[in-house]
C-alpha cells in the first residue's frame, strides 16, 4: 500500500508545485473578466461554482478512460503507475491546463479558434474538421457501448437503447449548461470519485495484498506485448489525451475567475490521476496474477473486471452500483461531446447560439450524421 501511497503524494504534490509553476508561467489575471461573466448568454456561457466547474470538468474528461484504461494497463504491471502518476503531472494536466486557459483568454473559443489564432487559417480549417470527426466518433462510441450493455441487462433491443441515449444527447445538447450537466453532472462525478475510493477501502480491508505479482519494473503482460510505445496509448486518458482539449472550453465558459483555472483544469487531472491510479492498482491486487486478470478481460473486458472487483469489495450494492457507472460515465462524456461539436461548427459559422433555433440548425445534421456513422461497424469505428 505504501508504493500507492506514494503515487497519489507525488500528483498531490505535482498540483502544488509544478501547478504552480504553470500557473505561473501562463500569468493569471484574477482581476480580468472571464467569458462567463463578460460573455453571459444563460446558454453556453454560464457563471457556475468552482466546486461544480471542476466536478463537471473531471466528468467530462473522464468517460471510462480512468477506469478501463488503467485495467488494460494493469497487464504490464507497477510500471503502468509511473506513467499514471508523471504523465498525469507533466503531460495530461499540464496540457488541460492551457487548453482551458487558453480558450478563456480567447473568450471562451473552442480549440481550433485557439488554435487559427496562434498556427493561422489552415492549422484552424485542419483543426475545425479534425476536432468535430473526432467528437462525433467519440459521441458514437459513447453512445453504442452504454446502449449494447443496457441491451444485454435489459433484453430490449440495442437500436432501441442508441435510439434512447441519442435523443437524451439531443436535449443535453440544446438545453442551458446549467440545467443538466451543471446541475446533475456534479453528482455523478462526486460518485465516480467515491466508487473508486470506496473500492480502495474495501481492497485495503480485504485478504488481498497490494499489488500480488511484486512490485517490479519488468514488463508483466501475459502476451508479451511492448511497454513502448502502446502502455502509453492504453492508459491515454489517464495520463494525456487530447480529447480533453475539446472538453476544457465547455467549462471555460463557465468559470468565475481566472484564479480557479489551476484548481479546475489542473487539478481535474490530478483527480484522474489518482483515480486511475485506484483502478490500476485493482487491477494489479484483486487477482493474483496479469494472467489471472487477462482471463477475465477475454470473458468480458474491463466492464467484466469492474462488476467483478465491486461486487466482491462493495456486495451486490457495489456491483449494481459499478454497473450503473460504466453506463452512466461514457454517456456524461458522450453528450458533452456532441455540445463541444455543435460549439466548434457554431464557432466556424458565425452563429449566434442564443436563440434555439440557431441550435438545432446546427446540432440536427450533426446527430443525423452520427446515427450513420452509429450503423457502421463498432470495430471500425
Amino acid at each position: 500500500m505504501l508504493w500507492f501511497l506514494l503515487g497519489v503524494t507525488l500528483l498531490i504534490g505535482g498540483y502544488f508545485i509544478y501547478g504552480k509553476l504553470i500557473e505561473r508561467i501562463f500569468g493569471i489575471r484574477p482581476e480580468r473578466q472571464t467569458p462567463a461573466i463578460a460573455n453571459n448568454d444563460g446558454v453556453d456561457y454560464v457563471p457556475m461554482s468552482t466546486k461544480k466547474v471542476y466536478l463537471v470538468q473531471l466528468l467530462n474528461i473522464a468517460g471510462l478512460g480512468p477506469i478501463f484504461g488503467p485495467i488494460l494497463g494493469a497487464l504490464y504491471g507497477p510500471t503502468a503507475l509511473l506513467w499514471i502518476v508523471f504523465g498525469s503531472i507533466f503531460a495530461g494536466a499540464v496540457h488541460d491546463y492551457f487548453s482551458g486557459m487558453l480558450s478563456v483568454r480567447a473568450g471562451g473559443a473552442s480549440v481550433p479558434t485557439v488554435v487559427g489564432r496562434e498556427l493561422g487559417g489552415i492549422a484552424k480549417q485542419f483543426m475545425n474538421g479534425f476536432a468535430v470527426l473526432l467528437l462525433l466518433l467519440v459521441g458514437v462510441v459513447f453512445t453504442l457501448g452504454p446502449a449494447k450493455l443496457l441491451g444485454n441487462l435489459s433484453g430490449t433491443s440495442v437500436p432501441v437503447w442508441v435510439a434512447i441515449i441519442f435523443g437524451y444527447y439531443m436535449v443535453a445538447t440544446i438545453v442551458p449548461i446549467d440545467k443538466i450537466i451543471g446541475r446533475f453532472y456534479p453528482f455523478f462525478g462526486a460518485l465516480l470519485v467515491f466508487m473508486s475510493v470506496g473500492l480502495l477501502i474495501g481492497l485495503a480491508f480485504s485478504d488481498k495484498p497490494f499489488y500480488a505479482a511484486g512490485v517490479t519494473l519488468d514488463n508483466l503482460h501475459p502476451q508479451d506485448l511492448p511497454l513502448w510505445p502502446l502502455l502509453f496509448i492504453t492508459i491515454a486518458c489517464g495520463a494525456l489525451s487530447g480529447f480533453h482539449a475539446t472538453q476544457s472550453p465547455l467549462m471555460a465558459r463557465c468559470m468565475e475567475n481566472e484564479r480557479n483555472g489551476r484548481f479546475v483544469f489542473y487539478g481535474a487531472m490530478i483527480g484522474e490521476g489518482v483515480i486511475a491510479l485506484i483502478w490500476a492498482t485493482l487491477g494489479m491486487s484483486f487477482y493474483d496474477s496479469p494472467e489471472a486478470l487477462n482471463a477475465t478481460l477475454a470473458q468480458g473486458g474491463p466492464a467484466a473486471v469492474v462488476n467483478d472487483v465491486a461486487t466482491s469489495l462493495l456486495g451486490a450494492v457495489g456491483g449494481l452500483l459499478a454497473i450503473l457507472g460504466v453506463v452512466v460515465l461514457p454517456i456524461t462524456s458522450g453528450d458533452t461531446s456532441f455540445r463541444a461539436a455543435r460549439l466548434i461548427l457554431s464557432d466556424f459559422l458565425r452563429f449566434d447560439q442564443k436563440p434555439v433555433a440557431k441550435r438545432l440548425m446546427v446540432a440536427l445534421p450533426l446527430f443525423a450524421v452520427g446515427f450513420l456513422i452509429s450503423q457502421m461497424d463498432f470495430n471500425v469505428i
